[in-house]
This record gives C-alpha cells, structure tokens and sequence, in this order.
C-alpha cells in the first residue's frame, strides 16, 4: 500500500509541476492592456471650495487651539499643497487615515467636493 501512495504522490506533484511550467511559458498579455489608464485629475475650483470650508475654519482657523480630548493641537491647513490636502481628505474618507471627526466630515464630501476644498485652502497664508 505504502509504494501506491508514494507513486500517486509522485505523479500528482509532476502533474502540478507541468502545469506551472506551461503557465509561465504562456505568451505575457501586452502590457498596454494589463495597466488601465490612470483617472484624470479632477480640477479644483476654490469659489466653491471657500463655500465648502466654513466648517473647518471651527477648528483649523483658530489660532493655538487645542482638542479637549485627547489634547493635541489642531493644525492649520491654509496654504498647505493641494495635493497632499487631497490625499488627507481622501485617506481620511477610505478609513485609511484615523481621525473620528475627520472620518465623519470627509465622508459628506464628493471626489469633487475634495478637489475645490484642497484648491481653496492651498491659496490662503
């Protein structure tokens, strides 16, 4: 019995081998269809970002202010680059950056919405 199932093995484990090796001896797909196009930037408008910003000025326009709890200084986001406005506002809507209250604001706004909001606050000083 003991020979049978060492034989058996042995014809599986070359039968799988087999098939590997015919996987990457496959022709590759071309590379053109194998990485979609990347999506277009979407163009921020800041007269519609400055609209969209009056809840945020509560907390990051005010000078020294601090979370009760935990505390931790509030940072201020004007004139910080629209990309990485749009990146934390993004991150923050997957759930990938952690922040309650940033979660819960981000979560009412558009990929759109996002991209006129990070226009406006990169203009201010």
């Amino acid at each position: 019995m003991r020979p049978l199932m060492i034989a058996a093995c042995f014809v599986l484990t070359t039968a799988a081998f087999s098939a590997s090796a015919q996987e990457t001896q496959a022709p590759a797909a071309p590379a053109a269809a194998a990485t979609p196009a990347a999506p277009a930037a979407i163009k921020g408008n800041a007269d519609k970002g400055r609209q969209l910003t009056y809840t945020c000025q509560g907390c990051h326009g005010v000078e020294g202010y601090k979370n009760a709890y935990p505390n931790y200084h509030v940072p201020r986001i004007g004139g910080q680059s629209a990309v990485y406005l749009t990146n934390a506002l993004t991150e923050y809507k997957k759930g990938t950056r952690k922040h309650p209250t940033m979660q819960a604001q981000s979560q009412s706004f558009s990929d759109q919405d996002i991209a006129d909001i990070a226009a406006f606050l990169s203009t201010l000083k």
